[in-house]
Formats: C-alpha cells, sequence, structure tokens
C-alpha cells in the first residue's frame, strides 16, 4: 500500500510539473505576441502626423499627374463635372486598402438631372482593381448637394502569378469621375475629398513569395548606382519602408505553436505512462 502511495505521489508531481510547463508556455506566448503586435507598422500612422495645412489641394488629369498622398491624409481638390481626377499611393503587403471619396456636387438649381460618379482604382500596371465591398458608383438625386463613393480592395499580396490580376505591392491610383451626367451638366464647378485607409491582415494574408521590387513607376528603371535623386514617377513609400516580404507574424505562431505541441507530448506522455511495473504484478 505504501509503494501504491507513492506512485500516486509521484503521478501528481508529474501532472504539476506538466501543467507548471504549460503555464509557462502560455507566458512565453504573451511574451512572443507581444512585440510582434506592438512593432507591426500602422499603415494609418502618418494620419495623426499630418498637418491639415499640408494636404493636397489638386488632383491630376492622369496617370502621370497623379498627386500623391500618404494614407490617412485628407485630400480635396476642385474641378469641372465630367472631368478625370487622379490621385497615387502606397500599399504594401498585407494592406487591405479602404477608398473613400466625398463628392460635393454643383447647385441644384444649376443641374438638370441627377448625376453617377465613380471611383475605379489601379495598381501599378494600372491594372484595375475590383472592389470586395463599398459603393464604387453612386447615383445623386437632383436636389442632393454630395454623395459619398467607397471602394475596399483585397488584401495586398506578396507575390501572384503573371497572369493572375491580384494588388500587389506599390503604387495604387484612384481616379474619380462622373460617368453619368446630361450633357448640359457637363463643366459645372464640383469638388472632392478623398482619403485612404488600410488595415494590416497579417500573417494570415502572406504567400510563399515576395517582388524584387515594389510596382512603383520609375523605380524598375533606378540602378543601385544612379544617385537617390534620379527620376522616379512616384516618391511616395509606407512610413517604414516597402516590406521584403519574407517576415510575418506567421513566424512566431509557426514557432510557438510548434513548441506547445512539444511541451503537450512531454505533458501527454507524463500523465499516460506506467509506474515501471510488469502488468500482473502487484505493488509491494
Amino acid at each position: 500500500m505504501r509503494a501504491a502511495r507513492t506512485v500516486r505521489v509521484v503521478r501528481a508531481a508529474g501532472v504539476a510539473g506538466a501543467v507548471r510547463v504549460l503555464a509557462a508556455a502560455g507566458l512565453l506566448l504573451g511574451a512572443a505576441v507581444t512585440p510582434a503586435v506592438a512593432d507591426s507598422p500602422s499603415p494609418t500612422a502618418s494620419s495623426a502626423s499630418s498637418d491639415d495645412d499640408s494636404a493636397p489641394t489638386t488632383a491630376g488629369t492622369s496617370f502621370r499627374t497623379a498627386t500623391e498622398i500618404e494614407q490617412g491624409e485628407k485630400a480635396t481638390a476642385s474641378g469641372s463635372t465630367g472631368d478625370y481626377l487622379y490621385w497615387s499611393f502606397p500599399a504594401d503587403l498585407g494592406q487591405r486598402p479602404t477608398v473613400k471619396a466625398t463628392v460635393k456636387l454643383p447647385e441644384s438649381a444649376k443641374r438638370s438631372a441627377g448625376q453617377t460618379w465613380q471611383i475605379d482604382v489601379f495598381d501599378g500596371l494600372r491594372r484595375r482593381q475590383a472592389c470586395q465591398y463599398g459603393a464604387q458608383t453612386r447615383t445623386a438625386a437632383p436636389d442632393a448637394s454630395s454623395l459619398e463613393l467607397a471602394c475596399t480592395l483585397r488584401t495586398v499580396r506578396g507575390w501572384a502569378e503573371p497572369w493572375a490580376n491580384d494588388p500587389l505591392p506599390g503604387t495604387y491610383y484612384l481616379r474619380l469621375t462622373a460617368v453619368s451626367v446630361a450633357s448640359a451638366d457637363l463643366g459645372l464647378p464640383a469638388s472632392a475629398e478623398v482619403e485612404v485607409d488600410s488595415k494590416d491582415i497579417g500573417g494570415s494574408a502572406a504567400v510563399d513569395g515576395s517582388l524584387s521590387k515594389p510596382l512603383v513607376p520609375g523605380i524598375a528603371m533606378k540602378s543601385e548606382e544612379e544617385s537617390d535623386d534620379s527620376a522616379v514617377l512616384s516618391s511616395l513609400d509606407p512610413d517604414d519602408g516597402w516590406s521584403s516580404g519574407w517576415w510575418t507574424d506567421r513566424w512566431i505562431w509557426t514557432a510557438v505553436g510548434a513548441v506547445l505541441a512539444a511541451l503537450a507530448g512531454i505533458g501527454g506522455y507524463t500523465l499516460t505512462k506506467g509506474n515501471g511495473r510488469p502488468r500482473g504484478v502487484p505493488p509491494a
């Protein structure tokens, strides 16, 4: 009976040890994940430091003359109904950009009918990107003073097949225009306000591959020997620079999962192993 009590005490000690090991693993998990969350770049960090007075107040009329804006920055522009207004912004790996536009329409007394406005987003290769959700096209009533448009893109990937139309890191273009308007309303003054924000999706959107360079117009023609003041058609970069594409928080979760699996195996072995006696042999 004394030997049996000793075995139960040993097993209880083994269970307690396994519980302590798992608790320590939980603390390690928290310590590993917290820095990763704290160090992850915030795609809208520039919004806190941007000054409203320095925000762009004009828009381009083509891809080459698109006005550059930062994420989190509100840009405004005035133009005429029927004009094409262009802006450009950077989007990096793991981000899911959302483009918003508010159009202030001409006075209702001067408009002869309702107007339909639309926003389109293109990547660095000028491929039109589909919206996951959002009111990309809206028609304003004849007496409406403004309308709001929105487009949430798919998550930016680090790599894609040449035939695919997946969004890739680089410069993106926003185009705003009236797609359906009466001929008598063409040329009426209108103004717009646009803003781009992103949600950081993280390692869940990571892929096994990366671009050698982001899709920024002009950057592919710039060699390492050239000076920094050489011609690049887009000068805006993410706050923390372009991602290399190989590091994501998925590596942390993979490592922590492997450690927990090993500890779970050790704990299971401790709980299920025998006391060393052959079967059928009674305790001494």
